[in-house]
């Protein structure tokens, strides 16, 4: 009996709920270290901001990761030993570890200090994006489609974990114990560990990689495409998180500048329980699509992800609004957004045909941050020409075309 169709949550072995969670937490450690950690370091040297902008373009790699996925889907290492996945997980975690070390022994104001960094923090970049590559392909071939949605929440939970420990705390450690240098060397030592871990990760069913470079490149974008509707089926990929994005790229700004809040109410409450909330939610998506089904999950966490904005209209239409109501927005925008991220990496996970799964899961994820990456300068002018309340109407009305998109599309999407 399929556990989808009886609605009985399936059952993700606990062994297996751990490598996720942890490969999860591997996959998000090294951001902040290429990003808002090295920024801050960089910041307290003293260096300009102009020099600091011209770094973040480090980052165009974690887009871009698709063009050579091809090869990670070719080729193996460590032979039948390590597998498909596993060998590559592991050697990729040991030179996150190696490069990371080598950051923390830049001197930033030292003659061309910039760029020992700039080269070095690019090396991390490229085996971290490397890593996400293995990663999302392991998790994909690993979970059963009636695994996915609770797999797909831990991997975000350990990611999100993440993202703290090597942002606040390195901040933390680096500020009040060992300066910046040591606190990149106990990243460092970190990820070793988790290379360590990563021997131990079980490869997924095996399954028949391409027999050629060529075949590895070519073969992902033909057989995608020709599926029935594949071009509507990108669509709704790039629009299911638009009203999301939308909201989110300025709610911050929004909370200061637009409803009146300090810089320390909104840290506690937007980062803070924010994040919790957002944990919350990506679990309770897990569950729920293992009940629900992947298709309704899409529909009603899509939904919840656009009435939520309508919270911040009504924010923004308060004279002036409170604590406790700015508190409640925050909380149950970020629970829906979590579902619905749940949801949305297990629609990923199951368009990828599994003899392509790192080319194809790349590509699905890279398409899927254009409107992130796009959404932020229309939502500024937005913001400016019509105020607040009409720029989060408009954020509720950009999320339903990719409802609608779910809607048609049920039997494209393979659910």
């Amino acid at each position: 009996m399929n556990p989808q169709a009886s609605g009985v949550p399936a059952v993700i072995p606990k062994g297996l709920l751990l490598y996720t969670l942890v490969l999860g937490f591997a996959s998000g450690l090294p951001l902040a270290l290429s990003a808002g950690t090295l920024q801050a370091w960089l910041t307290v040297e003293g260096v300009d901001l102009t020099t600091l902008g011209w770094l973040t373009v480090l980052g165009i790699p974690y887009t871009y990761k698709f063009a050579w996925a091809p090869a990670i889907d070719r080729f193996q290492l460590g032979g039948k030993r390590g597998g498909r996945r596993r060998g590559w997980q592991v050697v990729l975690l040991l030179a996150l570890a190696a490069s990371t070390w080598a950051l923390s022994l830049a001197e930033p104001m030292a003659p061309n200090g910039l760029v020992y960094i700039s080269v070095v923090a690019l090396m991390l970049v490229v085996f971290s994006a490397s890593f996400d590559i293995v990663f999302d392909a392991w998790r994909a071939e690993s979970l059963t489609p009636e695994q996915r949605g609770l797999g797909a929440a831990w991997s975000v939970i350990g990611y999100r974990i993440a993202m703290l420990v090597s942002g606040g705390l390195a901040l933390m450690l680096a500020d009040l114990y060992l300066g910046f240098a040591g606190a990149y060397q106990v990243m460092a030592i970190l990820l070793l560990g988790l290379a360590v871990l990563a021997v131990f990760v079980p490869e997924p069913s095996e399954t028949s990689p391409p027999k050629s470079l060529r075949e590895a490149v070519v073969e992902p974008f033909k057989e995608f495409f020709s599926r029935k509707a594949a071009i509507a089926v990108l669509g709704c990929i790039v629009l299911y998180k638009l009203g999301d994005a939308f909201a989110g790229s300025l709610s911050t700004a929004f909370l200061i500048r637009g409803a009146g809040f300090s810089a320390a109410e909104v840290g506690a409450v937007n980062k803070g329980m924010g994040l919790l909330a957002t944990l919350i939610g990506g679990l309770a998506g897990g569950l729920l699509i293992a009940k629900l089904g992947l298709w309704r999950s899409l529909l009603l966490f899509g939904f919840l992800q656009a009435i939520t904005n309508l919270g911040f209209w009504w924010l923004a239409v308060q004279q002036p609004p409170s604590l406790l109501e700015m508190t409640l927005v925050i909380l149950l925008e970020n629970l829906a957004g979590g579902m619905g991220t749940a949801a949305f990496v297990a629609l990923l996970m199951s368009l990828c045909d599994q003899r392509f799964t790192a080319t194809q899961f790349a590509l699905l994820s890279a398409l899927a941050s254009v409107g992130r990456v796009w959404v932020g300068p229309i939502a500024g002018h937005a913001a400016t020409d019509y105020g607040w309340p009409s720029f989060f109407l408009g954020s509720f009305v950009a999320a339903l075309p990719g409802l609608w998109l779910v809607w048609r599309l049920r039997v494209e999407l393979r659910l």
